[in-house]
Order: C-alpha cells, then sequence, then structure tokens
C-alpha cells in the first residue's frame, strides 16, 4: 500500500468512524430534564463532548486502519 493510498484510506475510515461516534452519549435538555435556552434547538446536545469523541474516533480509526493495512500486505 503506498503513502498516499493510506493517507486516503486513513481519513475515509476515520470520518466514517467519527459519524458512527458522534451520537453517543448525546442527551438534549428534554430528556435531562433541563430547560431549553432560548434561541436554542431543542435537540441540541446539552454537552457533546467533541475532543474526547475525535479521541475515540481516532483510536478505533488506527486499529481499523492496522486491519486493513494488515489484509492488504497478507494479500500482497
Amino acid at each position: 500500500m503506498t503513502l498516499s493510498l493510506s493517507i486516503a484510506s486513513y481519513f475515509i475510515i476515520w470520518w466514517v468512524v467519527l459519524f458512527a461516534v458522534l451520537p453517543f452519549g448525546v442527551r438534549s435538555p428534554a430528556e435531562a430534564g433541563a430547560e431549553t435556552p432560548p434561541g436554542a434547538d431543542p435537540g441540541a446536545p446539552i454537552a457533546p463532548k467533541l475532543a474526547l469523541k475525535a479521541l475515540a474516533t481516532t483510536l478505533i480509526s488506527a486499529v481499523v486502519f492496522a486491519a486493513l493495512y494488515a489484509y492488504a500486505a497478507y494479500e500482497g
């Protein structure tokens, strides 16, 4: 696997995993029993924890990419 293909593959895997991880642990004000701030969307999350989700996405993507890389190296 070439360097450019590896970077492109990791980038695509990272984005797919990000969209899978984003909904985990999200609670709206209604679910949390809090009042919705004026002008805010009622479905907007209270605390999205984006830094934690980015870290989790990076770790999961690294594992998936390592499996893809190992498969590509094994198959030749």
